[in-house]
This record gives C-alpha cells, sequence and structure tokens, in this order.
C-alpha cells in the first residue's frame, strides 16, 4: 500500500469558493500587477487562500515557505513596481518549484529520505530563471521518488491526489504541477520529463505539459553533463500563451550546459495566432498493435482531433513501418545507465539502499548488468529511430499518438500491472507510449482529449519537427479554439455552476 501522509479523500470533494484571481491567465496576472491594477499581494494571497482550501485534501505543493517571508517578497515586488524599477515577465506571481529541481533556501528532497533535509544553497538553472523573472517561490510541487515512475508518491510526503477525483492518480513525475494548475493553485509552473513527466501528468489532470526541445531548456546541477539526454524540463500551464511566456524565462543557452541551445527564445505571444490551413498531422495510434491500450483512449483522441478539420488540418493514420522494440529498449538502457551512474554510489552505501524505494534498486541492479554493447546499440536504435522520424516529417508537419495508455488508476496502486490482457514486466512498461517522443529529442506536447465514464481526464501528444517548438505551441493555440476541453475545471472548484469557460 502507498502511505497517504494526508487526510484519506471523498470521491467527490465538496467545492471550494475560488477567489476571482486564480482564474486569470498567468499574462494577465503579470500585466495588471506591471500596471498597478492588482497588487503582488493580492496576487499571491488569493494563491495562497487557494492552496489552503485545496492543498490539504491534494497534497499537490510541499516544503511551503513562511507566508509572512512570501508576503514580504510580495510587498517588495508591489515596491518594485511603485518605484518604476524594470521588470521581469514573472514579477510577482506566485511558483512552487518541481522537487526534482534544487531551490536555494528551500527545502528540496527529491521525494527521497535521503534528502529529506535538504535546503540547497544554490537554485537550479530554471529556478534561477524563474526567480529573476520576478516570481515567487511559495513551495515545491509533489514528485515520485527520484521523479521515477509516472506516479506520484514518495515516503517524505505521500501521495499527490488526481485534480479531478483525489482517489486517484495524478501521474508523474510532475504530478504534483500539474494537480495545483488544475486547481489553480499557480497560475503556471515547471516541470521536468525524461519518460513523460511533463505529458503524462498534464493527460491525467486536463492540462497542458510542454517537453521543450532537446536542450531548449538547460538542465543543471547534474552528474551527467554530457551524456544526459533523455531529461528536459518546460513548462506546464492552461493556455499556450501561457507557455510561452514561461518556456522565454526557462530557454536560452548556458555555459554549464555545454550542450544547451544558444538561441533564446523569445515571447512568442504574438506569433501564436497563424493560418494553420492544409497543416497535416500523422495520426500514429497504438503503433499498428504494438501498445495496449484501455478502452476509450484512442477513440478519444480521434474524435478530438476531428474538431481540428474546422481550422484545415489534415489527418491522417499512418502506420510507420519501424521496429518499435528498439525504441522501448534504447530508452530502457539510457535510463539506466543514467540513473545508475547517478545514483549507484548511495546504492553501494547500506544504509542508504535501505532507503530506496524498490524500483530504484532495480534501476540501478540493471545498470550495472549493462555492457558497453549494449550502451551502443542503444544510441544506434535512437539514431535510427531519429532518422526515420526525418522521413515521417516529409510528408507530416505533426505526428500525434495518445499519452498514456489507461487512464488515472486507484491512488493506492503502485503501478499499472496489465493492460488490455498484457501484462506490464516493469514499473513502467504501461507508460511505453511516450518513449518515441522522449528518444526523438523533438518538441512534444499533451493536450486534453476529454474523460471516460467516471470523469476521469486523459490527453494525446502531438510531436513536432527538429526544434519546431513554436509550431507546436502554434498548433496548441488553434487546438485550445476549436476544442472544449481546457474550458473545463475539476469538480472541487465548480461552486454553484462553476464559470467553466473561464480559464
Amino acid at each position: 500500500m502507498i502511505a497517504m501522509n494526508h487526510p484519506v479523500v471523498d470521491a467527490a470533494p465538496a467545492p471550494v469558493h475560488m477567489p476571482e484571481i486564480c482564474l486569470l491567465p498567468a499574462r494577465q496576472l503579470a500585466a495588471m500587477i506591471r500596471s498597478r491594477a492588482l497588487s503582488s499581494r493580492e496576487v499571491v494571497s488569493a494563491f495562497l487562500q487557494q492552496v489552503d482550501a485545496l492543498n490539504p485534501r491534494f497534497n499537490a505543493i510541499v516544503s511551503m515557505v513562511e507566508r509572512s517571508q512570501v508576503l514580504a517578497q510580495a510587498d517588495a515586488a508591489d515596491a518594485a513596481v511603485a518605484a518604476g524599477q524594470t521588470l521581469g515577465p514573472l514579477h510577482g506571481l506566485p511558483q512552487a518549484i518541481k522537487d526534482t529541481s534544487v531551490a536555494k533556501g528551500i527545502r528540496s528532497t527529491f521525494g527521497s529520505p535521503l534528502f529529506a533535509n535538504n535546503v540547497p544553497a544554490v537554485d537550479a538553472i530554471m529556478a534561477e530563471r524563474m526567480r529573476s523573472a520576478g516570481a515567487i517561490f511559495i513551495g515545491k510541487t509533489n514528485v515520485p521518488e527520484f521523479g521515477l515512475g509516472s506516479h506520484t508518491y514518495n515516503p517524505v510526503f505521500g501521495a499527490t491526489g488526481n485534480a479531478w477525483n483525489p482517489g486517484f492518480s495524478a501521474g508523474g513525475s510532475s504530478g504534483g504541477t500539474a494537480v495545483a494548475l488544475a486547481l489553480r493553485m499557480l497560475p503556471v509552473a515547471d516541470g521536468a520529463d525524461m519518460g513523460g513527466s511533463l505529458r503524462n501528468p498534464a493527460a491525467f489532470n486536463n492540462v497542458l505539459g510542454f517537453r521543450p526541445s532537446q536542450g531548449r531548456v538547460p538542465l543543471w546541477p547534474r552528474n551527467e553533463t554530457f551524456m544526459g539526454q533523455l531529461v528536459t524540463e518546460g513548462p506546464m500551464g492552461r493556455s499556450a500563451d501561457d507557455l510561452a511566456l514561461l518556456l522565454s524565462v526557462q530557454s536560452g543557452y548556458d555555459a554549464r550546459v555545454p550542450l544547451s541551445l544558444d538561441s533564446v527564445v523569445p515571447d512568442w505571444h504574438a506569433q501564436l495566432d497563424t493560418d494553420l490551413k492544409g497543416v497535416r498531422i500523422g495520426w500514429l495510434g497504438d503503433l499498428g498493435g504494438h501498445l495496449p491500450f484501455e478502452d476509450g483512449i484512442l477513440s478519444l483522441c480521434e474524435t478530438t482531433l476531428e474538431l481540428l478539420g474546422a481550422g484545415g488540418v489534415q489527418v491522417e493514420a499512418i502506420a510507420p513501418d519501424f521496429d518499435w522494440k528498439r525504441i522501448w529498449r534504447a530508452f530502457v538502457v539510457l535510463r539506466q545507465f543514467g540513473i545508475g551512474s547517478n545514483l549507484g554510489a548511495a546504492y553501494d552505501k547500506p544504509e542508504a539502499r535501505a532507503l530506496m524505494k524498490p524500483e530504484l534498486q532495480w534501476e540501478i541492479e540493471q545498470c550495472r548488468k549493462l555492457v558497453v554493447s549494449d550502451v551502443q546499440q542503444a544510441l544506434v536504435d535512437r539514431t535510427a529511430w531519429y532518422d526515420y522520424l526525418l522521413g515521417l516529417f516529409e510528408h507530416h508537419d505533426f505526428l500525434a499518438l495518445p499519452t498514456a495508455q489507461v487512464f488515472p488508476f486507484p491512488i493506492e496502486q503502485h503501478w499499472p500491472q496489465e493492460i488490455a490482457g498484457r501484462r506490464m514486466d516493469s514499473y513502467h512498461r504501461w507508460m511505453e507510449v511516450v518513449t518515441p517522443g522522449t528518444l526523438s529529442g523533438c518538441p512534444v506536447i499533451s493536450l486534453p482529449v476529454g474523460f471516460n465514464a467516471q470523469g476521469l481526464p486523459m490527453g494525446m501528444q502531438i510531436i513536432g519537427r527538429p526544434r519546431s517548438d513554436l509550431s507546436v505551441l502554434q498548433l496548441t493555440r488553434l487546438y485550445e479554439q476549436l476544442t472544449p476541453w481546457l474550458q473545463q475545471v475539476p469538480p472541487a472548484l465548480r461552486v454553484g455552476g462553476a464559470k467553466e469557460a473561464r480559464r
């Protein structure tokens, strides 16, 4: 059973009275603070009120900063506005950094007992950039232990409940982030993705999770500076515009990350609305029967894709002739190689190993069985997939496939053991659908596609051409205009017929 360090919740929690401020997009809030239509103290206080009302029930935000410190920062932000100082794009907005990223002076645990009392003396690059842009940190967002597994629970803080029903999984590893966004406890937020960690929780909570192009957002600190090519950080939000806002803060070269991209992403606000008539999407579906899916997932994606036809987008089902087993094996080997390199020294200490969850121990043990030819073959297979992908992009502007193979599952369950009659042979096999996007290095976003009969959300991945982050956000902008899903709010926010048409 999963430890629950927060109250047991009812399947249908009573709705809360949400401050109107929390309904506004991040960009609008930032503009109102700059114009003094709202103060940072008003904005921060409204979101803290939302956290007070909902976080005890859902456990999305952890390691909360003392309220007096947070409000003092808000007052300082307001003083800067009054003094006419130069303001960053996130000036005065509350933020909570994902707990797999370090933040100076804020408890950063990675969801592990090994770091339960860790208070870093430095910011990670992403946290540093968000702080420099004016964000006010109110705490961290909950994660699985070391971000492993797409289900957010750990022995330090317990489990995070799904925003639509807290008795179910929030996904992971950015589960706390997605839930905080869906419940309007944050205006916009950061995440990180190796095996779908920006995408799966977005799908499970009906928000947007954007995995940018490889190298777009520099990731530091880390141990594998030249080899770490599976993980990237990026933005999560409730609109394409808010994703563009946060990506402009997160992106850009840093010498500490030698493979980060040189180009700085500008704020693409004015470029999001564009004519996409004639754009072609290749629908990959279940990869020609290779992947099992719970009933209803494929049909939700296909039905929602049809709505894009009103914008002139053409969708075509395609069945690429590629050996999908090569992608899974490459992902598993490169993942094990990275995890084992980072945490192998801790594993060798019996007292530390005893504090590691079984899935982490398994990853390290599998790493130690690898030989050089295993890693070499994984790199060959990844390259072969990338080369094949370039051929697909000669005929299609985007590729689409579901974000997850199952709907959110009961929170007490560690991971799905079986899908559509097929047994899962590892704790992460049920998320195999995200690996083509991860290994591509291309920009990938998860878009909401609706709900099952139990009212639980699902999403669909859109893979863009190499480094075409803007085009993915442009398609997302059209998508949110033509589909109804981002206008929906979780049951906990539906007070007297909630204003579901507002974001």
